[in-house]
């Protein structure tokens, strides 16, 4: 059994896995929680009603899909507020809006009024004081040719069908959005670099490299 103290990690912190759509978000995040003892904060994918129509139809559904996703994960900000924090989050509310409504405004998939409110909602959430920002974002990145593997292989028929082009651009989309983020502290992992299915010791060095950096960011931020 893994302790939150062994690799300094506070029973309160705060961690969201960020990544494009079949990088593995979802597993990481069960494998830690578990790992430490958190509750999870999971996407609500099977209860969506918009997702099937989105796909179908990206023009008619994106607004729509994102108003949704940007309500359920504030609801889940509030409840680890309240809970005082001590979770692992898959996806995090900065994506929403930093890659997905933005990539949809600029491809011509969602109306500039649509944008703008959801942007406006965006910006009102984030203000509010029941709010946590994550001690830490960890970004699961992998070659493209390995993601595609990855959705393939999970068989979702509304992802079988979304042309190629939608996921290339998706992931050059995160490679930047990546590279400018500055929200919170950063721990980078490619995916090539463990295994959590068959070889649970990958987890290990992750652990000890998180406990690492919340700590300094912590300290860092008792100081000023």
């Amino acid at each position: 059994m893994i302790h939150t103290e062994k690799y300094n990690i506070p029973h309160n912190s705060f961690i969201t896995i960020a990544g494009t759509v079949g990088i593995g978000k979802s597993t990481m995040t069960n494998a830690l929680a578990r790992a430490l003892h958190f509750r999870t904060s999971l996407e609500k994918v099977d209860t969506n009603p918009y997702l099937d129509k989105f796909y179908a139809d990206f023009k008619r559904w994106s607004f729509h899909l994102q108003v949704y996703f940007l309500a359920e994960r504030f609801k889940e900000q509030k409840r680890m507020f309240e809970y005082g924090g001590g979770f692992i989050q898959d996806r995090s509310i900065y994506e929403d809006t930093g890659i997905f409504a933005k990539m949809h405004y600029e491809q011509g998939t969602m109306m500039k009024a649509d944008y703008e409110t959801y942007k406006s909602l965006f910006d009102a959430m984030v203000m509010t004081p029941f709010f946590p920002h994550p001690d830490l974002l960890i970004y699961l990145e992998g070659s493209f040719e390995a993601i595609m593997k990855r959705i393939k292989e999970r068989g979702r028929p509304m992802e079988q069908q979304t042309p190629l082009s939608y996921w290339e651009e998706m992931y050059n989309r995160y490679q930047q959005w990546i590279d400018q983020f500055n929200t919170c502290p950063i721990l980078r992992i490619n995916i090539a670099d463990y295994d959590l299915h068959d070889d649970q010791t990958s987890l290990q060095p992750m652990l000890e490299k998180i406990g690492a950096i919340i700590q300094e960011s912590r300290k860092v931020g008792r100081n000023h």
